[in-house]
């Protein structure tokens, strides 16, 4: 089996947990706090281990306090990134989890985003299936030289442009879409972009820019996927409660990946990503223990 390419960041997740979001000026008490993994990339290819298929996640990692909580809690799984240390600070991510669960982010950018052209260099395509990259880095002012990487390897690319689609530059999103990668966003996203009502118009819209498959995520409905003819909808995995919602889309875009390399048909690999998702919104942060992928019975 070859491996999964993971382009992408690895961050510190400062995880806030309260009630609510503060007003301007109003002063509130936090139920707790937690530092943890995470960072798109990261916990892309940290779901694709979980599965047993061999990854490299090729994410800068930077220098400062961040830097060095990155760089020693992924030495601790085993993960090394064959990317050279940047002179500069590696940013964290503030995500702020209300009693809901639902989470809002608050990012400081830092060099786990941007990319040199000679880093690529330490990279042989031939050893790869296929390659994961986020619009977060896309967007950043090295985006070119990422999509550069994916123009020249051939590798068959998978999307998660998140919520900045609409914020990349139209000329960067035209070559990637050229690639026809696979889509993986969820429904507020794909439906904000195609400038659609519904989630089946915003599939057919986004088929059309990449002639390849779109899948998106449709929370409690679980997900659905569009080959350019049907558009298919994968039930739910029922949970009883939701801790937050941190990394669910990451998690379920990783399983995804990494059924589909197993050969599993694109209805089962993504029933599994949906028990993925599901498991990781009861627990705290974007990532799974051993414990809880197994408990999931996700294998």
């Amino acid at each position: 089996m070859k491996k999964i390419l993971v382009i992408g960041s690895t961050v510190a997740d400062v995880i806030v947990n309260l009630d609510y979001l503060p007003r301007t000026a109003e002063d509130v008490h936090i139920k707790s706090q937690s530092v943890s993994l995470g960072g798109c990339a990261h916990n892309v290819s940290d779901m694709i281990g979980h599965f047993g298929v061999p990854y490299t996640l090729f994410s800068p990692v930077g220098t400062g306090m961040y830097g060095d909580f990155v760089r020693k809690h992924l030495a601790e799984k085993g993960v090394v990134s064959p990317v050279p240390t940047p002179e500069m600070a590696n940013g964290c991510c503030y995500c702020f989890v209300e009693s809901c669960g639902e989470r809002t982010f608050i990012v400081d950018h830092g060099a786990e985003y941007l990319f040199k052209p000679e880093w690529f260099d330490a990279l042989d395509p031939a050893e790869y299936g296929c390659v994961y990259i986020c619009g977060l880095e896309v967007e950043e002012k090295t985006g070119d030289v990422v999509v550069d990487f994916l123009e020249k390897s051939g590798l068959p690319v998978f999307f998660a442009p998140g919520p900045r689609l609409s914020r990349i530059d139209p000329a960067l999103m035209e070559r990637v879409f050229a690639l026809r990668p696979v889509l993986h966003l969820n429904d507020d996203e794909a439906r904000e972009y195609a400038k659609a009502d519904t989630v089946e118009a915003a599939a057919a819209a986004l088929y059309d820019l990449t002639r390849s498959m779109v899948v998106i995520t449709t929370g409690d409905k679980g997900a659905c996927f569009y080959d350019g003819q049907t558009l298919t909808q994968v039930p739910p995995v029922k949970v009883d409660h939701i801790t937050d919602t941190i990394g669910a889309g990451d998690g379920h875009c990783g399983a995804m990946m990494a059924c589909l390399a197993k050969g599993m048909s694109p209805a089962e690999a993504i029933a599994k990503a949906n028990a993925a998702a599901a498991m990781l919104v009861t627990v705290k942060g974007g990532i799974l223990s051993n414990g809880q992928f197994e408990a999931a019975g996700l294998l």
